[in-house]
């Protein structure tokens, strides 16, 4: 009998991890998933899960596919999916989301939209960084014009002698 496969299997090492105790201002920005357990100030954008701890503080906007939220933010939510929303924390901002889950206790204040994932698409656009443009190719230069040949089977740009 084969095992079932998890739906979504973290590897830790690829987890971007903020720990207690650190302070970090900026973007962060991970195609994989992010917990923050410090003190953050600024965008934190993932296609994965962000986690934020029961002694973490963020400032500022949390851009992710789902996240699980313990501690306290004053900033906004933009969430393709699933935003939890945990019994200790405190949320003052807005939230834009598909689904959310709020247990017993926890504290927000702010304005909440359902979005659906164009909407989702829309508000974001802005938000998250893009990727560079990659760099044109570089292309062979053309020929000389006297390398190039006619049909008549002179070199191009020769002048043609009329009698």
């Amino acid at each position: 009998m084969a095992t079932p496969i998890r739906e979504q299997e973290v590897n830790v090492n690829e987890v971007s991890r903020v720990s207690t105790g650190t302070v970090i201002k900026g973007e962060i920005s991970s195609p994989n998933d992010i917990r923050i357990d410090g003190t953050f100030e600024g965008k934190v954008i993932s296609q994965g899960r962000v986690v934020i701890g029961e002694k973490a503080v963020v400032t500022g906007d949390i851009i992710g596919t789902n996240v699980d939220f313990w501690g306290r933010m004053r900033g906004n939510f933009y969430v393709k999916d699933t935003l939890s929303l945990k019994s200790s924390c405190t949320v003052e901002g807005d939230l834009h989301i598909k689904r959310l889950q709020v247990d017993l206790d926890a504290k927000f204040n702010g304005i909440c939209k359902m979005i659906n994932e164009q909407d989702f698409a829309k508000l974001t656009e802005n938000l998250t960084p893009r990727q560079a443009p990659r760099p044109a190719q570089p292309q062979a230069p053309a020929a000389p014009a006297a390398a190039q040949a006619s049909p008549a089977g002179r070199p191009l740009g020769t002048p043609v002698k009329t009698s």
